[in-house]
């Protein structure tokens, strides 16, 4: 080991779904030495999409992590599943990276997730760069997606190479910040004269190259006002800074299945992009003191890490990933997890390639790697050295946007499945499992349809546990909506004492879920009954007459009654009172109430019209609209019943663009329809 953490990239991989981020690492490992040849995910030989269900879906669901050398530096590799169910594996990635590749495909256009990462490197501010993958297809529109690129993010985007074409493939390219101009053989570039036919392109583009690097540099825009121009040495320099402050995003181009342009994109990872050394200063708490301190990514100075994944198995058991911040982390050591305030004891360490493990003794400032075994640690915990306690900031995830009932399939097998998705939830921070104390269902809360099946499938490969998920129930409401009167007599004579129990009660709607009163005068109903009659009531409520569904929002008034001196007793007017009760809601004009949900719904302006409309499809009502940025915000609330997959569908009419925030508004009068299809 004693890799310096000069000498790392760590680099996550992100993009649209479908666009090559795994064909890409794989291209990467092999150049690197690292695989004797590239797999393939039609065959599920990719080192990257190891887990069953990613071999049998073909496309990534969970991040995985791989390393290579490259020119001396060791470039840790993060491939990010690019489907929009998986976005918490994002930020597991933009916490452990440095910096981003951002693959996007040559089809002329700026898609959704390429959007999405591109606004995620901002966000976490992490440098990127593009890679325009699939120059290889006959459709290939290279120029076409420069200029898409650089209407979106004006000013920023800085194509650095040329695609050599022949017909509609690229063959070759041209580096402006070089000059130099490579042919593609057999996968590695070859160095031959620029071709004639490029020349005035790698001029144009040098100088507008000389441009952005002079304007990340104070010293450098003077030399280039005085000179009129820039050497390439001061170019490449004002570039990497460009890149690092991020007011630039270089531009590559080529063919991560066949293996073009990634040697050249290798090349500029590592001459560009961050080292380890050169990370942020993360921000932490200091346990002691309580204050915010930086961290800064040194050799020198106490261990701390964050874990930033963690997965579970039945057999091999938990692993964290983890990226050691400061100092040096060495196998047989203690350390403290300020989180949980418990000491941890690190048996085993380990790099990651895949699903493939190496056992090291040692991980130090800025790499990547794995630890087992650690009972009270989860990811986005910090690890530290117990003499100076730090704690990083969590890592926030997205919280579920839709919701199914969990059943298992074969009975007496509960514990298992329930135990099993617990697990998973500790795998998997955007998915929960709760339990409903309205409808007493067990939740499972995920991202979208095929994250929960992709959850439901791990449970049943990972624990050997089959379970159903099924549309959840809706907890309505049932109350009244007029006065009335009701009596109740309960009366039982069996030999000896009989029963008497004899009460008249008043129902009313009012403001309280259940409000209780007594009007009784001349001792009609002794006192010591009274709170039987209530009790009665009460254990009434959660059943209404409509639908079965609780009751609420009434008043029910004991005004006279009757007793009897022998035969009267607390069960006697508690059942008089259940009998009350059922004649008195019948005659109130009883109406079943729906939860109705208040939304946020965040999405561009060109959506907001079908978004609207939907929501009129779907009983909702707008409430008020505001820009935030470069999206719409509507605020509305709608049926919970009519949102059960309103995540499914916004992402259909948005293009996947959209998100909404739900929470509970009130209850409110159900429709008669809604009461007729519960009935059915």
């Amino acid at each position: 080991m004693g890799i310096s953490a000069k000498n790392i990239r760590n680099v996550a991989i992100i993009g649209h779904s479908g666009e090559g981020k795994t064909t890409l690492t794989e291209a990467m490992l092999f150049n690197g030495g690292s695989l004797e040849r590239m797999g393939k995910i039609e065959n599920g030989t990719t080192v990257s999409d190891f887990d069953e269900q990613e071999i049998a879906r073909k496309m990534s669901v969970s991040l995985s992590v791989a390393y290579t050398s490259w020119r001396e530096t060791k470039l840790n590799l993060i491939d990010v599943p690019g489907f929009y169910d998986f976005e918490g594996e994002w930020n597991e990635a933009m916490r452990a990276a440095g910096a981003a590749i951002v693959v996007t495909g040559a089809g002329g256009t700026v898609t959704v997730g390429t959007e999405k990462a591109i606004s995620l490197c901002f966000k976490a501010n992490k440098p990127l760069v593009i890679f325009i993958n699939g120059m290889d297809k006959e459709n290939a529109d290279y120029y076409g997606t420069v200029r898409a690129l650089q209407e979106k993010y004006k000013g920023k985007i800085a194509p650095i190479q040329i695609p050599i074409m022949e017909g509609n493939k690229m063959t070759g390219m041209v580096n402006a910040l070089t000059g130099k101009a490579h042919h593609f053989r057999d996968g590695k570039p070859e160095e031959i004269p620029v071709p004639e036919i490029y020349r005035r392109d790698l001029e144009t583009m040098l100088l507008s190259l000389q441009e952005t690097a002079a304007e990340n540099d104070e010293v450098l825009l003077e030399k280039y006002f005085e000179n009129g121009f820039l050497s390439r040495e001061d170019t490449i320099h004002g570039i990497r800074k460009g890149i690092f402050s991020m007011s630039v995003i270089p531009v590559m181009a080529g063919s991560a299945l066949q293996n073009r342009g990634v040697i050249n994109l290798m090349n500029e990872i590592v001459k560009y992009l961050p080292e380890a050394a050169e990370r942020h200063a993360l921000p932490a708490t200091d346990v002691a003191t309580g204050k915010v301190i930086g961290i800064p990514s040194v050799q020198d100075g106490a261990f701390c890490a964050q874990v930033f994944k963690t997965t579970v198995d039945s057999f091999v058991g938990k692993l964290n990933y983890l990226r050691v911040c400061r100092g040096t982390l060495k196998a047989g050591t203690a350390v403290l997890n300020p989180n949980t305030d418990t000491e941890e004891r690190i048996n085993a360490l380990y790099l990651i390639k895949g699903k493939k493990l190496e056992p090291v003794t040692e991980l130090g400032a800025g790499d990547l790697g794995a630890v087992s075994k650690l009972a009270n640690t989860g990811t986005g915990d910090t690890l530290c050295d117990p003499a100076s306690p730090v704690r990083f900031d969590p890592i926030l995830f997205p919280k579920p946007v839709l919701f199914m009932a969990v059943n298992a399939v074969n009975r007496g097998t509960e514990d298992k499945v329930f135990s099993g998705l617990n697990r998973l939830a500790e795998e998997d921070r955007s998915f929960t499992v709760t339990k409903d104390s309205e409808t007493g269902e067990t939740l499972v809360g995920g991202q979208g349809e095929i994250h929960l099946d992709v959850i439901r499938k791990k449970l049943k490969a990972k624990f050997g546990a089959d379970a159903e998920f099924k549309t959840p129930a809706v907890a309505y409401r049932e109350t009244i909506r007029s006065k009335s009167t009701a009596e109740g007599k309960y009366k039982k004579q069996t030999g000896g004492h009989g029963q008497y129990g004899h009460c008249k009660m008043r129902f009313e709607p009012c403001e309280k879920d259940f409000e209780f009163a007594e009007e009784v005068v001349g001792g009609a109903v002794p006192k010591q009954y009274i709170p039987a009659v209530e009790k009665g009531i009460t254990e009434c409520l959660p059943c209404g007459v409509l639908a079965g569904y609780p009751v609420i929002r009434i008043k029910a008034i004991l005004y006279d009654g009757s007793y009897h001196d022998v035969d009267s007793s607390e069960a006697a007017f508690k059942a008089a009172a259940e009998i009350a009760f059922k004649e008195g809601i019948k005659n109130a004009s009883p109406v079943l109430l729906e939860p109705l949900s208040r939304l946020k719904i965040a999405v561009p302006e060109q959506f907001v019209g079908d978004v609207m409309g939907d929501l009129n499809k779907r009983r909702g009502r707008i409430i008020g609209m505001e820009a935030q940025e470069e999206l719409q915000v509507i605020t509305a609330e709608a049926p919970k019943n009519e949102l059960l997959t309103y995540a499914t569908s916004l992402r259909s009419m948005t293009q996947g663009r959209g998100k909404f925030t739900e929470s509970f508004a009130r209850y409110e009068q159900a429709p008669d329809s809604v009461l007729q299809s519960l009935k059915k």
